[in-house]
């Protein structure tokens, strides 16, 4: 007995294979991430422009200080000075007691001594037995003497070793300059009167000339005063 057949008609959409397939679309949000991303990122945009523009400011208000601290620093050192006694430099000049000659200040002693005890005492005023260096301090010298017949010793003595006449600091004398008037022997030593220069016994006692450089002396001058 034959069974009868059925027949079907299956209808397949056209597209829906599975070679013919695509994924499905991702909703918008997903690509754009959470509220609280964006927030962050702003946020820490805003944060680096505002450190960026604090160096700079920096930066500007260092090289401003740097500029302006000399004057001002020599505004304050001019205003404190005012409250300090000050020092007001004056021309050049010699101590009391002391005359001054070219370069130098000079000293005539009042009492007499050997010439050795002459130059010991020069040197205790910080000084040294006179040296003539020219002509004309020679001149100098003979003016300011006044009474005739005193002998003042200076730095010059005679050396036998070298037989001849020499200056205390080493040199020796240039007879151009100075003529000495008596003997050229051992413990001789210059005195010079108001007219002439004398060899003279070391031993003996005469007056004395110091000579010492000629310095600033700066006198205080007190505020308001």
């Amino acid at each position: 007995m034959d069974r009868p057949v059925v027949y079907a008609d299956l209808s397949l959409s056209r597209g829906r294979g599975p070679e013919s397939s695509s994924p499905p679309s991702l909703p918008q949000d997903v690509c754009q991430g959470p509220p609280w991303h964006q927030l962050a990122l702003k946020l820490g945009c805003a944060g680096i422009i505002l450190l960026v523009l604090s160096v700079i400011g920096l930066s500007v208000l260092v090289i401003s200080l740097t500029q302006t601290s000399p004057i001002e620093k020599s505004s304050v050192d001019v205003q404190e000075n005012r409250n300090y006694t000050t020092e007001t430099p004056v021309p050049l000049q010699c101590s009391i007691h002391w005359s001054q000659l070219q370069d130098k200040c000079i000293f005539f002693s009042g009492s007499s001594n050997t010439w050795k005890d002459s130059l010991a005492d020069c040197s205790q005023r910080e000084s040294s037995l006179l040296l003539i260096q020219d002509l004309e301090e020679l001149r100098h010298i003979h003016d300011l003497i006044k009474t005739e017949g005193i002998l003042y010793w200076f730095g010059l003595n005679f050396t036998l070793s070298e037989k001849n006449w020499k200056w205390i600091n080493g040199s020796f004398l240039d007879h151009d300059i100075l003529q000495i008037f008596g003997e050229n022997k051992e413990n001789s030593c210059a005195a010079i009167s108001k007219t002439k220069v004398f060899s003279s016994n070391c031993d003996s006692e005469n007056k004395w000339i110091c000579e010492k450089k000629l310095k600033p002396v700066r006198n205080k001058v007190c505020p308001n005063s």
